[in-house]
Formats: structure tokens, C-alpha cells, sequence
């Protein structure tokens, strides 16, 4: 779970991605690092994205990846913010290649302060959505907003997860840094909606609020939040590791991918998570879906933290 999609709308999807300043060069090593040329940013982004997930997903280990669609950005009256945000990639995108392509599972991405928020959940569900995801600082989304309850409580009713990144954020521009606090989500967990806290609230820069200690407390009064370990082969992601491989956290954890975010061992053997054998061996595997999912492996996450999220996803 966890996998992004990214486009230029150069195949007709109606994505679209503005990478200005340092970001360009870091999306040029994550393309690279994916295998991918640096060139593909203008070129046909779109199919050649695709084709090398699709081709990354079919010869590692994984069934399927739960790839995610991204919403635009809206004030808390639910008015697009128009120049704000770096990529979009539109729900009717996801659910296209989750149809065409049995390894995709659909996430939508849908604002909750829209005007046809409500519509387009269902609309999504009904096309087979099998999660929604989030970005509270990045879409300034207020999710403790009590104006969402319905919103929240439809997503209940259909038995949709929702994925919310919580924790620092620089890959994409951050609209409410206050939104990366997981307390931000006890109303959808008191409305009944099963949440993953992606990267369990911990930093991503040096200098962001440490909230990893926020999300274990809610862990122990909600038993319908979980977390997913995506970018935990970065380096300050992965501080947490051994918290949670530890009881009541490790039954609450999910493996995720976050690609194409860069996957690299030598954190995680700096830290003793893993031997020298074994970073040596999956670092230089050149299928960066299997390295992270190896590397976890070997830092401990068990096999029931690489299918629990089946047990979470509706009907498929």
C-alpha cells in the first residue's frame, strides 16, 4: 500500500506536476532511482510511469500495490486555492488503471470541504475505491472539522480506510503544519473509520515537530488506528523502527511503499536495524518495491504487517 501515482498529463489522464526550485533536482533522483531518465518529466510521463510500476510490482515480491490519486488543494470553505499544491492526479484516473490493471488497487483522494464531497464519495465507492487518502498539511484539510462528520461517517458505512499522512512533509508544499499532528484524526476514528496514520507521525527534516509519541498514545485509546512504515528506509523516518515492532504497535502496523520515494539501507544498517550481509545484499537490488520490502523484513516487520491491510480494504 502507499504507492503514488504521478503524471504530466501527457497521455490525456488530466494530471498535471509543477516542480519548481530544489525540488527538481529531488524529483530527478527519484525518477532516476525508480529507473527511470530524468528526461521522462517532459516526455510521456504518464505511460512510461505506469509501465515501469506495473513492471516493478509483477517481479517482486507483492500481489498489488494500493496506488493513490491526489486532490487539489481547497480552503476550509471548500474553494479551490488556485497555485497551490505541486501535482494532481484525478480519481478517475486510479480507478481507470485499477480496472485495466489487476495489481492496482484504487485509493481516491477527495477534500472533504468540496461542495460534491459527498457525491464524489459515493461516486468513487461505487467504482470500486478501496481507500481514501490524504495529505492534512499539504490539502489543508482540517479532518477534526466536525462540518466532515457525514463525510466521514459514509466512509465508515462502506468499510473505506482512510490514509492520512501524518508527521513532517518536503516533498510537497505544506499549507498547515498543524494538520501533521495525529490528533487531527480522532474524529474519523470516533465515527468509526479504520485510519492509517501514514508514517506513524514521525519527522521527515531535522527540525519538524517530533509527533511519533502522539500517534503511540492514540494507538492504545483507538483500536481502529493503524500506521504504515512507508519511507522508513529514509534516513529520520526510520528513527522509530524498533518502537514499533513492540506490542500494542506491532499489531497495528502496515507495510507500506511510499515510491517513488528513494529506498536506501545504509540508515537502517547505521542504526543496527539490519547486518552487513543483508543491507549489502538488497541495496544493490534493483527493484526498489522487493529492497524495501526486503530491508523491513529484515529489520523485523513480520509477514502479518505486509498483508494486514487486506484485512482492512472492502470487498474486492
Amino acid at each position: 500500500m502507499h504507492v503514488h501515482i504521478v503524471g504530466n498529463g501527457s497521455g490525456g489522464t488530466g494530471c498535471w506536476l509543477k516542480v519548481t526550485g530544489w525540488h527538481r533536482p529531488l524529483a530527478s533522483l527519484m525518477l532516476r532511482q525508480i529507473g527511470l531518465p530524468a528526461s521522462a518529466m517532459t516526455d510521456d510521463l504518464d505511460q512510461m510511469y505506469v509501465s515501469r510500476l506495473l513492471e516493478l510490482v509483477r517481479t517482486s515480491s507483492l500481489s498489488a500495490a494500493v496506488i493513490l490519486a491526489h486532490d487539489h488543494v481547497y480552503d476550509s470553505e471548500g474553494q479551490r486555492m488556485e497555485g497551490v499544491g505541486s501535482f494532481y492526479v484525478p480519481n478517475s484516473y486510479v480507478l481507470h488503471l485499477a480496472k485495466k490493471h489487476p495489481e492496482f488497487l484504487p485509493a481516491v483522494s477527495i477534500h472533504p470541504a468540496r461542495p460534491d464531497a459527498l457525491e464524489e464519495l459515493n461516486r468513487c465507492i461505487d467504482a470500486g475505491a478501496v481507500m481514501m487518502k490524504c495529505l492534512p498539511n499539504c490539502h489543508n484539510i482540517d479532518c477534526s472539522d466536525r462540518r466532515f462528520t457525514k463525510f466521514w461517517e459514509r466512509m465508515a458505512e462502506a468499510g473505506l480506510p482512510l490514509l492520512a499522512h501524518t508527521g513532517g512533509e518536503h516533498t510537497v508544499p505544506v499549507v498547515q503544519t498543524e494538520f501533521s499532528n495525529p490528533k487531527h484524526l480522532e474524529l474519523p476514528l470516533e465515527c468509526g473509520v479504520n485510519v492509517i496514520a501514514a508514517h506513524c507521525a514521525t519527522k521527515s527534516g531535522l527540525f519538524d515537530v517530533e509527533y511519533f509519541h502522539v500517534f503511540a498514545e492514540m494507538v492504545r485509546r483507538f483500536s481502529n488506528l493503524y500506521g504504515d512504515n512507508s519511507a522508513f528506509n529514509v534516513p529520520i523516518r526510520g528513527r522509530h523502527v524498533k518502537e514499533c515492532l513492540i506490542q500494542p504497535l506491532a499489531d497495528r502496523i502496515l507495510h507500506g511503499s511510499d515510491f517513488p520515494v528513494p529506498v536506501h539501507g545504509h540508515f537502517a544498517w547505521i542504526k543496527g536495524y539490519v547486518g552487513w550481509e543483508a543491507f549489502r545484499r538488497w541495496e544493490r537490488h534493483p527493484n526498489v518495491l522487493e529492497r524495501d520490502y526486503q530491508l523491513k523484513r529484515t529489520m523485523g516487520f513480520s509477514d502479518a504487517a505486509a498483508t494486514r491491510i487486506w484485512s482492512l480494504l472492502p470487498s474486492i
